[in-house]
Formats: C-alpha cells, sequence, structure tokens
C-alpha cells in the first residue's frame, strides 16, 4: 500500500462548501476529488481543464474603468437612456 501524506492549503468558505456539496452528490469525499485530480495532473503533466485570465481584469479594461470613475467622481458623467421612467 503506497505511503500516504497530509496536504494543507486553504480555500475561500464558499468554495468549500460549494466543492463538499459538488462531492457528496457525485458520492466523493473532497480527499478522493483532490486524489483524481492530483493523478490526472501527474500523469498528464498538465491542469486537466482549460485555465484562463478574465478579461474584465486585464489592466487595460481596470485603465478604462478608472477614467471612467475618475470622470464621473469629476461631474462629467454621460447621460444614457438606459433607465425607463414610467411617468404614471
Amino acid at each position: 500500500m503506497a505511503h500516504t501524506v497530509n496536504v494543507n492549503f486553504k480555500l475561500d468558505a464558499d468554495v468549500k462548501k460549494s466543492m463538499e456539496q459538488a462531492c457528496t452528490d457525485m458520492g466523493l469525499s473532497m480527499s478522493a476529488a483532490f486524489t483524481i485530480f492530483a493523478k490526472k495532473v501527474g500523469r498528464e503533466r498538465r491542469i486537466p481543464f482549460e485555465v484562463s485570465a478574465d478579461p474584465f481584469y486585464s489592466e487595460s479594461n481596470m485603465a478604462h474603468l478608472r477614467r471612467g470613475i475618475a470622470a464621473l467622481d469629476a461631474g462629467k458623467g454621460a447621460e444614457h437612456e438606459l433607465i425607463e421612467v414610467d411617468d404614471e
């Protein structure tokens, strides 16, 4: 039998709760799920799913948002037609 070791890491509480529920629904423990993940990474030498950055948080978009916030703070907000008001 293989020698087992403990691995400790931190997770956001909501992420842990969501994963625990998903694992329970699949009939797995979190330990079994992480073991499956670790074995697949070790065997394939890659993360077994696509990992990508959310383009919303790109530096160019964050700079655009900062400029927009600064303009609003300076009272230079643009008028828009997004909100419909019912004058009944």
